[in-house]
């Protein structure tokens, strides 16, 4: 397997409110997560930062081995416990009233892929060089496009498609969705909306399948949608299993 994540600021913004991570323990399983915080006073990105820290020790601690189930209950209490740090923040830290995150998480093991998602980052897979959204937003413009009031067209441009239904740090209680897929794919891939609402599902994959090393291929998607006008910070987080015989 190959892995690599990157985050990049975009072209309009100030800072960076993204935060991003791709762990691998001792038994070869993976964790992959994106979280794309908001809030005034920069608390996005402490929101953010809450989010991944987290994940990252408490992966390294205590996921190992997990079967399937284990691993469900492991993405829903790890989800308990992120909304509850930023709750806590909060109380201290009153200018950070009302700061929240997105947070999008794969964990790849031998015998299961699961994603858990939040908010309006994406999972995909990648299989038979066809990319996927595994994950559903959580965000208005969604909910217009289920109930068939928009196209998927007009979601796009939507002038409230920044507006979330759902993340962490809203409300005092959230569930993750979670996704169980299926273990035989080439590759799996996170992002934030920086990236996913300048560059259409089509030109990721066009990038995805190309024969650049993985780091470029990364480092491309982050170029395209700065070149399209990166109104957004950015951040990818991709694993890719390498072909028969490595590379």
């Amino acid at each position: 397997m190959k892995s690599f994540y990157l985050t990049d600021v975009g072209k309009v913004r100030s800072h960076n409110e993204d935060s991003v991570i791709i762990l691998k323990n001792v038994n070869d399983e993976y964790l992959l997560a994106v979280a794309d915080g908001m809030g005034g006073h920069r608390a996005g990105e402490i929101a953010s930062s809450i989010a991944i820290s987290y994940l990252g020790k408490h992966f390294q601690e205590t996921f190992y081995n997990l079967d399937k189930e284990s691993a469900i209950i492991w993405i829903n209490e790890s989800v308990t416990s992120i909304n509850n740090q930023i709750f806590e923040y909060e109380k201290t830290n009153p200018e950070s009233v009302g700061m929240g995150t997105t947070l999008v998480l794969a964990l790849y093991t031998k015998d299961y892929l699961l994603f858990g998602n939040i908010g309006d980052s994406s999972g995909y897979v990648v299989k038979n060089n066809k990319l996927h959204k595994v994950t559903v937003d959580h965000s208005l413009v969604n909910l217009l496009v289920e109930a068939g009031e928009i196209t998927e067209d007009e979601a796009r441009d939507h002038p409230r498609k920044n507006v979330l239904m759902k993340a962490l740090g809203a409300s005092p209680s959230v569930d993750a969705d979670v996704f169980d897929c299926d273990t035989n794919i080439s590759g799996v891939l996170l992002a934030s909306d920086g990236l996913t609402n300048m560059l259409e599902d089509c030109k990721i994959e066009d990038v995805i399948n190309s024969q650049d090393e993985i780091e470029e291929k990364i480092v491309g998607l982050i170029q395209k949608a700065n070149n399209l006008g990166g109104i957004d910070n950015i951040s990818v987080a991709y694993l890719e299993k390498e072909e028969e015989g490595g590379k």
